[in-house]
């Protein structure tokens, strides 16, 4: 084999490892589920465990969890119901602006007010928080489509491919139907 060849090869691999540690494996979240991942409980000074100690830690954390899904779904009912302001308001209110589906439904809410400016801004944490938050980039494919930006919006279709797989998911469905002027969202 030439030097060339060994060379192209090796390019070759090269990329397709970057593209799969971009890509990554953590587990997906999308601005649609009713069920996003609870986030990380807060870490505290170590003590020596106890079984006591570590069943109400226990405890407390799946009331934590519990809390936040309830406000979350209710906050996201508000947006799926239209009421934008009232559900930015309760996504708010639920203390975890920095939770990419969080960020992802303000974001959301944003832009069907019209207010492109603010919906860029939280799309842009949902991302920072989840650069593979799959819903996020098919939404902000969707606000590049609103701007008149037609390249951004198919380099996220690709973004959105990507981190799917395929072209089978729902997210890369809709942006590509966006795209290509057969639906809005």
């Amino acid at each position: 084999m030439t030097q060339t060849r060994t060379l192209s090869r090796l390019g070759l691999i090269a990329a397709a490892a970057l593209i799969a540690t971009a890509v990554g494996t953590a587990p997906l979240h999308a601005m649609g589920t009713e069920n996003p991942e609870p986030p990380a409980p807060k870490v505290e000074k170590k003590k020596k465990p106890s079984h006591k100690r570590s069943t109400h830690r226990k405890k407390k954390k799946k009331q934590s969890e519990e809390e936040f899904l309830r406000k979350y779904r209710a906050a996201r009912a508000l947006i799926i119901g239209h009421d934008y302001r009232a559900g930015i308001a309760a996504m708010h209110a639920i203390g975890q602006d920095e939770h990419p589906d969080v960020a992802n439904y303000i974001g959301y809410a944003y832009r069907k007010l019209g207010d492109y400016k603010d919906s860029q801004v939280w799309y842009e944490k949902a991302l920072a928080a989840d650069p593979n938050h799959v819903r996020t980039w098919s939404y902000y494919g969707m606000w590049q489509m609103e701007q008149g930006n037609r390249l951004k919006a198919l380099d996220d279709l690709q973004k959105v491919k990507l981190i799917c797989g395929d072209t089978s998911c729902e997210a890369y469905k809709e942006l590509k139907a966006v795209i290509e002027g057969k639906a809005t969202y």
